[in-house]
């Protein structure tokens, strides 16, 4: 579904050429949820933006059904990091959430029902004429998710979505988009700097290197399809694969073939 090859971007800046992204290839399969994690300045948000069409690539090229993504896909959401900054706080909950169905031609009564159905889906069903000032910050997270949704993508990009959230909120929020993504079967990328987060959460986690990154593995998550905070972390796979990821990260180990470690477990 989407085709990541031989992906660069370079900076020019005023102490000169900053290589951010070096050589970058990978694919996501309809269906899948994806996680990307790598060390801390390694370019994961600027690979993110241009998967989403945010910005061009110096070299390389990613397509999505095929089509060269040159801007921003039709098919395609973006949750943002910063849920105050992606939010207008002068518009109620339902009106942040109609923001981009109003690209699409839709009734009245459908562009409802969406919003409700999608407040619904993130527990937010109560909140609809609230304004996000008067949410919490896992709230107004959800907001964002449910603004997303709303649109029926094809694909959800996700750049550190619960990095601004307390760790309670963070685990239940992570929790909500593994439903989301069963509800609506859902193509997920989510960018994470928090390992346990994407073992948690991905069937895949694509490892990049420092900067100019590069994908140092891709390890396949075979842990069950229904996943708990408590059983699922207290799994010795769940284990395995969490040191294996944080080994890659840190440049323990460079292995040179996807690795399925849950299988192997």
């Amino acid at each position: 579904m989407l085709e990541v090859r031989n992906v660069s971007k370079t900076f020019e800046g005023r102490s000169g050429t900053v290589r951010a992204l070096g050589d970058i290839t990978f694919t996501v399969e309809q269906g899948q949820f994806i996680c990307i994690v790598g060390p801390s300045g390694c370019g994961k948000t600027t690979l993110l933006r241009s998967l989403a069409g945010l910005q061009s690539v110096s070299g390389g090229s990613v397509r999505l059904d095929g089509e060269l993504v040159s801007r921003p896909p039709e098919s395609m959401a973006i949750v943002f990091q910063d849920y105050r900054a992606s939010l207008m706080p002068w518009l109620t909950v339902r009106k942040n959430i109609l923001l981009p169905l109003r690209r699409k031609k839709l009734s009245s009564s459908e562009r409802q029902r969406l919003i409700e159905e999608s407040a619904a889906s993130v527990g937010l069903a109560d909140f609809l004429d609230h304004y996000p000032w008067q949410l919490s910050g896992g709230m107004q997270q959800r907001v964002a998710i449910a603004r997303a949704i709303a649109y029926r993508p094809q694909i959800m990009l996700m750049d550190e979505p619960f990095a601004s959230v307390d760790a309670q909120t963070r685990a239940d929020l992570e929790d909500l988009v593994l439903r989301i993504r069963r509800q609506f079967k859902m193509t997920i990328v989510l960018v994470t700097h928090d390992v346990d987060e994407a073992v948690y959460l991905a069937e895949r986690v694509v490892v990049l290197s420092s900067r100019p990154s590069r994908v140092v593995e891709e390890v396949v998550v075979n842990l069950p399809e229904e996943r708990d905070q408590i059983t699922t972390k207290e799994l010795p796979e769940f284990g395995h694969l969490r040191a294996h990821v944080f080994r890659a990260v840190k440049g323990v180990a460079v292995p040179t073939a996807a690795t399925n470690l849950g299988a192997a477990s």
